[in-house]
């Protein structure tokens, strides 16, 4: 099934109401931000159209009760729906070599120099979809924005106000590109664009007792205690009191309990942070 949002208007028509997959996904989005109570139809009536409209108005949209490409924008698409794509494009970034590859039928079209994560805040390996496309987002964001269907934060693919930091790993997960290349990107690939990011994982030294302080132990020492693990002093000294949160930690998130923090603990740490942040830096 080919489905791209926003190629047609939703809107209430005379009969036959408009009906489809599309429909049901808004009905749906709407339900879940608490706009829509009726029943998922498939089928835009003058309920749907209302919710829409409400919707609309909390976020400053002309409140028409029309959805188009605006509104599906602000919409973004539920996890329910990305199962209905199949885009003719897909990317894939390149975390290692730092790459950005615009494909369609999976043949190579283009390919972007990006800037990614750092060590200390990695992007997220994993295949994601493109569930938000935002206009002018300014300041870091630069041109364009772009929301990946990241769980744990808000990452995406965005322009910059720092193209020199275009070919480095320096962004808090995000991807980078010159706001140039994002806007080309941005007007070829529609929502729900698959977005495969492949690399090694790349993370700080193993800690445990009896290293040296540092700043990575602060930083650790630091979330452990926003997620109310750590009640000591925020130090940088790797110490019992740190090891036994770092156990806590590690056992309520299915990890081994070991208290050395190593790759899947400072991943999981990440999660934890970006929740804790409910980040959406660049």
């Amino acid at each position: 099934m080919d489905l791209i949002y926003a190629s047609r208007y939703l809107r209430v028509t005379a009969d036959p109401l408009m009906e489809g997959i599309d429909v049901r996904n808004v009905q749906e989005r709407l339900k879940e931000l608490g706009y829509y109570t009726g029943e998922i139809t498939s089928i835009y009536d003058r309920e749907t159209a209302e919710a829409v409209a409400n919707f609309q108005r909390d976020m400053g949209l002309l409140a028409d009760g029309v959805v188009g490409p605006n509104t599906w924008n602000a919409i973004g698409l539920s996890a329910e729906s990305l199962e209905y794509f199949d885009s003719q494009y897909s990317i894939t970034v390149l975390l290692d070599t730092k790459q950005l590859i615009l494909k369609e039928d999976n043949n190579t079209i283009k390919t972007y120099n990006v800037a990614v994560g750092k060590p200390s805040t990695p992007t997220p390996i994993g295949n994601w979809r493109i569930i938000q496309k935002t206009e002018n987002p300014g300041g870091p964001f630069g041109a364009r924005w772009m929301r990946l269907n990241v769980p744990w934060g808000g990452y995406g693919i965005h322009g910059t106000n720092d193209p020199l930091s275009i070919g480095k790993a320096v962004s808090h997960g995000c991807i980078r590109l010159t706001n140039e290349d994002v806007i080309e990107l941005y007007n070829i690939v529609p929502l729900g664009t698959e977005v495969i990011i492949l690399g090694t994982a790349s993370t700080g030294r193993l800690l445990y007792v009896g290293i040296e302080r540092g700043p990575d132990v602060q930083s650790v020492q630091s979330i452990l205690n926003r997620a109310g693990y750590y009640n000591g002093f925020i130090d940088g000294i790797y110490g019992e009191g740190t090891r036994n949160a770092v156990i806590a930690f590690q056992r309520d998130y299915g990890l081994v309990a070991d208290g050395i923090v190593g790759p899947n603990t400072y991943e999981a740490l990440a999660k934890v942070e970006a929740t804790l942040n409910n980040s959406s830096q660049p």
